[in-house]
């Protein structure tokens, strides 16, 4: 059995990393019920499916709180 040399990985980027809801959840520090609302809105982060599992990229995450953070806010 010869020895294969070492292929390099390639770099993964912190932001690139693929989260479940539940993952999700935890990251945003919300109800796992808050976040299938504002994904069945349209209004929360952007998501998407993986077989019949949903699927975050932490990046964007990070992204749409962002933009939550820098939108003006509204006069109660």
């Amino acid at each position: 059995m010869t020895a294969q040399p070492d292929t390099p990985r390639p770099r993964q980027n912190p932001g690139d990393e693929m989260l479940s809801l539940q993952e999700a959840c935890v990251f945003l520090r919300v109800p796992e019920g808050t976040l299938r609302y504002w994904r069945h809105l349209g209004a929360g982060p952007r998501s998407f499916k993986v077989g019949r599992h949903i699927r975050y990229w932490r990046a964007d995450l990070v992204l749409w709180l962002t933009e939550q953070t820098n939108r003006p806010q509204g006069r109660g």
